[in-house]
């Protein structure tokens, strides 16, 4: 096997040439070659064999590898003494810590790669700025709530003959509905305050209406003992109603997908139904009482009923089974009940004039909200948001003819408003507005605005109120309540 030699460091040492391919760098780091050999590199000397072949001419070819090999030390001593420039301000410690993950297998992939190269002197390293050293800055304090703004009344609608039972935005935001004793329901613009549609077809009054997540079905239930699905967008009814409740029925709701519909009645019952066949689905043994209140929860799995008898139950509502059984102690009749949006609360009307919000899960009362009167009639509220969607209130009528906000979380009441010559009855908000009924048969839109914005009172037909009439209000007395 052939061997080379060369001077390094006070001694020969002699190396072979398959270790001098696979290690050359390395060896070549380490031999610091003579300034009197004509050979500083194996290379060199191979290349000055294949050049004398050549030129045949031995005194010129040695001439020019003399000065070949004088360059090549030169190089390679510049090779061995100078050390490479790091691209990074920072030393390797500070690079392996930024990758703390680094496993067993990365490091000696690491140590692999860096054995060819010369090790760098941490004392070398370029030092961080002042203004690189300083730590992060702070995150910004977070920015103040939006304070509450109160609502003011914006609009006055009126149309129905009688009192008016319940008030419902539509899910796109764009229609009112309300129904009224008179057996009439009516279809608002919010826009514009105009009436364009009257629904009539039920016998008796109508306490209860629900929107269906399309916003172009409407449902209703009635004194007549029927529920009935009507078009929005035509204003004419759904050709078969659902018959199956033998009292007035008090309380519809949609399930989210529209597909369902559950229904509260003076019968006691509840019942579950199919919304395309028009037939009932599952009947539940629900109270001892007439029942006031149904609602879905949001994703459409469990179904709150309340009832004349103090209970509120929660129902699964693929099985029909009753999971939960929430009752007060004071055991005060439940007029109405709501789960709040996000689905983990629910909100319960009690004719104590309390409004309770519950943990279901837990069966466990978390707030009571008072203030209001409300010990004879089925009296409903709503929940809404403010500061920007940051915080959100309940809303509930009340029997002095007025309605209060409260801060869900701490309890405090933020506005009591005036309006209505009554008893207020239903409640719904949509962002910044508020619609309220009440049994004076009007209906009113409030929009949240800062103090000192202008109102505006327009009548059902759009126009502002100056008629005269029991039930007509003057712009000015308006403005005065």
């Amino acid at each position: 096997m052939p061997v080379a030699k060369g001077a390094g460091r006070g001694k020969d040492r002699e190396i072979k040439v398959e270790d001098e391919e696979m290690y050359g760098r390395k060896h070549e780091r380490e031999r610091k070659p003579s300034s009197g050999t004509r050979n500083g590199s194996i290379s060199g000397s191979r290349s000055r064999t294949r050049r004398r072949g050549r030129t045949g001419s031995p005194s010129r070819s040695r001439s020019r590898s003399r000065t070949r090999d004088r360059r090549s030390s030169r190089h390679s001593s510049e090779t061995t003494t100078r050390r490479p420039r790091s691209h990074s301000r920072f030393s390797i410690e500070d690079r392996m810590s930024a990758s703390p993950h680094l496993s067993d297998e990365d490091e000696q992939d690491d140590d692999d790669d860096d054995e060819g190269a010369t090790p760098v002197d941490h004392d070398m390293a370029t030092p961080l700025s002042d203004a690189e050293e300083q730590a992060e800055p702070e995150e910004p304090a977070p920015p103040k709530p939006v304070p509450f703004k109160p609502y003011k009344e914006k609009m006055v609608l009126r149309g129905h003959r009688r009192g008016v039972a319940a008030v419902k935005f539509s899910p796109d935001g764009k229609w009112i509905a309300s129904c009224s004793a008179d057996a009439t329901i009516r279809i608002w613009d919010v826009e514009k305050g105009r009436c364009v549609h009257v629904l009539e077809a039920h016998l008796a009054g109508i306490s209860t209406i629900a929107w269906g997540p399309d916003s172009e079905t409407l449902a209703s239930g009635s004194d007549d003992k029927s529920i009935r699905l009507w078009s929005a967008v035509t204003g004419e009814p759904y050709p078969v109603p659902f018959l199956g409740h033998h009292n007035y029925v008090y309380s519809i709701a949609f399930s989210p997908k529209g597909n369902m519909l559950v229904s509260g009645s003076y019968d006691e019952a509840v019942f579950l139904w199919d919304v395309r066949g028009a037939r009932i689905m599952r009947s539940l043994p629900a109270h001892s009482d007439p029942v006031g209140g149904v609602d879905f929860v949001r994703d459409g799995t469990l179904i709150v009923s309340c009832g004349g008898d103090g209970l509120i139950r929660v129902w699964d509502t693929a099985t029909g089974q009753c999971l939960r059984t929430i009752v007060h102690e004071d055991n005060a009749p439940v007029a109405s009940v709501r789960f709040s949006p996000n689905g983990k609360y629910i909100l319960a009307w009690t004719l104590d004039s309390c409004v309770r919000l519950w943990n279901y899960v837990e069966g466990r009362c978390l707030k009571t909200y008072q203030g209001h009167r409300n010990v004879r009639y089925s009296i409903s509220g709503t929940f809404g948001v403010y500061s920007e969607g940051k915080q959100a209130f309940a809303a509930s009528g009340s029997e002095d003819g007025s309605f209060l906000l409260w801060d869900v979380t701490s309890k405090e009441m933020l506005q009591r408003i005036e309006g209505h010559r009554g008893v207020v009855l239903g409640l719904d908000a949509r962002e910044e507005l508020l619609v309220s009924g009440g049994v004076d048969g009007s209906v009113r839109v409030w929009q949240a605005r800062e103090e000192g914005g202008d109102e505006v009172v327009v009548g059902g037909n759009g126009r502002r109120v100056e008629e005269e009439g029991e039930r007509a209000v003057k712009i000015e007395d308006a403005m005065e309540e």
